[in-house]
């Protein structure tokens, strides 16, 4: 059973930045796709960033302003957010996909307010 914990949230002024963690327990972490998605209060959950042995994917919303990236040997992948914006409030959560997988953290709450 894998199990993902997501570290990193917190109160930031806008412009400010963020780095989110989320450490993957079990092997094999370097094989999978790990994504970072976000839910804000009344809206559905929505990807932000994904990361492949080779690719990058990101939201329109988050381009220029995010990075995600990952440390196999830490089964840890992060992501990097500078400036931040008010709308970018939300609970970020730490996928792990991969055929017959499929694997969420519980959350941490990014609040990006003056």
């Amino acid at each position: 059973q894998v199990q993902l914990v997501e570290s990193g949230g917190g109160l930031v002024q806008p412009g400010g930045s963020l780095r989110l963690s989320c450490a993957a327990s079990g092997s094999g972490f370097s094989i999978y796709v790990m994504g970072w998605y976000r839910q804000a209060p009344g809206k559905q959950r929505e990807l932000v960033a994904r990361i492949s042995s080779g690719s990058t994917t990101y939201a329109d919303s988050v381009k220029g302003r995010f990075t995600i990236s990952r440390d196999n040997a830490k089964n840890t992948v992060y992501l990097q957010m500078n400036s931040l914006k008010p709308e970018d409030t939300a609970v970020y959560y730490c996928n792990m996909w991969g055929t017959a997988l499929d694997y969420w953290g519980k959350g941490t709450l990014v609040t990006v307010s003056a």
